[in-house]
């Protein structure tokens, strides 16, 4: 399962942030009987997971963004849980973004009524976005980013009322806006930024659009799972666990 999820999302493609250490970060005994998928990986999800009786657990977010040491208090408590429960965490950051069919960019776009994207925002030598024309008008596109999310966007109207040229790049992507306009993008999408995003997205006239760094990236580990669970013959489930950012 791991080496077809490592090959499928194709991970040495590439580099991504330190602490994504994509693939298996904790590995169990070695048979899996039910996956569970969640955006991060964390004690509250893995006791979630358990609850559901998985022993393999599909994240976005894996278990080393933030301090790893010592194992104490709750980290020794995590550790503990996953030992106890022989459960493994497997971990997709970018290269679950990017993917053309499993990705959260793809399936966001997709979700959106958007059609087939091409990639675009080069990333440490690879394309981590996707960039779709259309001839949207963009309170349609806020109504039907509400309804696919089941949060209200935040929309900063910086661009032209009819979107043409729409980027997505799921999660924390909104420091990136200047790059994105360079690509002649008029619509930026994606989950969250800073305060300061709202201001130059107007002055470069670009339409932005907040959906959540949360509710923006479940996609991709509910379709990683599911392709595991078709191919393997394991049964899955989601751990929605939202974080409201």
């Amino acid at each position: 399962m791991v080496e077809w999820s490592n090959r499928t999302l194709r991970l040495p493609a590439f580099v991504d942030y330190p602490g994504a250490v994509n693939g298996l970060q904790v590995e169990n005994q070695g048979r899996v009987h039910r996956i569970a998928a969640a955006v991060d990986a964390s004690f509250t999800t893995v006791r979630k997971a358990v609850s559901q009786g998985a022993n393999l657990l599909v994240v976005h977010h894996g278990l080393f963004w933030g301090t790893t040491h010592p194992w104490t208090g709750r980290r020794y408590a995590l550790i503990r849980e996953l030992m106890d429960s022989d459960m493994a965490v497997y971990s997709a950051h970018l290269p679950l973004d990017a993917h053309p069919r499993l990705g959260n960019n793809a399936l966001l776009g997709r979700a959106l009524g958007l059609g087939r994207g091409r990639p675009f925002f080069e990333h440490q030598g690879a394309k981590i976005g996707l960039r779709f024309e259309t001839r949207l008008p963009r309170l349609e596109l806020n109504r039907r980013m509400g309804g696919v999310l089941r949060v209200p966007p935040i929309l900063i109207p910086g661009g032209p009322e009819l979107c043409r040229q729409v980027g997505v790049i799921t999660g924390g992507g909104g420091s990136e806006i200047v790059k994105v306009a360079q690509e002649s993008v008029d619509t930026f999408v994606t989950g969250e930024g800073q305060h300061w995003t709202a201001a130059l997205a107007e002055d470069l006239g670009v339409n932005l659009f907040y959906g959540g760094h949360y509710a923006t990236e479940t996609f991709g580990v509910k379709a990683l799972a599911a392709a595991l669970s078709d191919r393997f013959n394991v049964p899955w489930s989601f751990v929605d666990h939202p974080t409201g950012l």
